[in-house]
């Protein structure tokens, strides 16, 4: 019987995971979802609507997210994209029971040392937006439209080191998605495999 019931329980993640998975693949509506920021106010998804919204997932303790912070990208990028009305969320989907959980008010801090440009960060301290877009690594990058369904999922770019020079030279992937889709265009890449740390359900 113990058995069985292992077996069902994990029957059940994984079909749990598909489900998911499924559910914020390109061309599927974004998961719904609503969080407190950094400040305590509550942000929901559905805020946006009739705006492009790009998601990103973030951990200060992981050196992939170090990399774009340290070399300027993800600021960057932040900055670049709200100057076309891009509403830019980093969330984080670090359990409160991990040590690396940050609190709102220490990632407030950490986002303000890095001069992040964010339209706001997000606490996620219990995974379950997370866990609803299958995010899988940090950083992990999704582009939805104006229409709520997801555009682009994957990695931020092509060079999958820590490396912040790599950074400067690499293919930007959540940069081409935008262009291309704002332009009215299909999106020549709509997802890549993400790579980084592994968020700490």
């Amino acid at each position: 019987m113990r058995v069985f019931s292992f077996a069902l329980s994990v029957f059940a993640a994984t079909m749990f995971g598909a489900v998911a998975a499924l559910a914020q693949s390109p061309g599927a509506s974004a998961p719904a979802f609503t969080l407190t920021d950094t400040a305590g106010k509550s942000v929901q998804l559905a805020d946006f609507r009739g705006k492009y919204v790009v998601l990103e997932w973030t951990n200060p303790e992981c050196p992939f997210v170090r990399k774009h912070y340290t070399s300027g990208n993800m600021q960057g990028l932040q900055k670049e994209w709200a100057a076309h009305d891009v509403v830019w969320l980093s969330i984080n989907s670090t359990h409160a029971g991990n040590l690396e959980y940050k609190t709102p008010a220490e990632m407030a801090k950490w986002m303000e040392a890095q001069g992040g440009a964010a339209t706001a960060t997000l606490i996620d301290g219990t995974s379950a937006t997370g866990r609803a877009y299958a995010a899988r690594a940090t950083p992990h990058m999704f582009v939805i439209d104006p229409t709520g369904t997801v555009r682009y999922n994957g990695a931020i770019d092509d060079r999958r080191t820590a490396n912040p020079a790599d950074a400067k030279v690499a293919r930007n992937y959540v940069r081409a998605a935008l262009t291309e889709a704002m332009a009215g265009k299909p999106v020549s890449v709509e997802s890549t495999s993400p790579y980084g740390c592994s968020i700490k359900y």
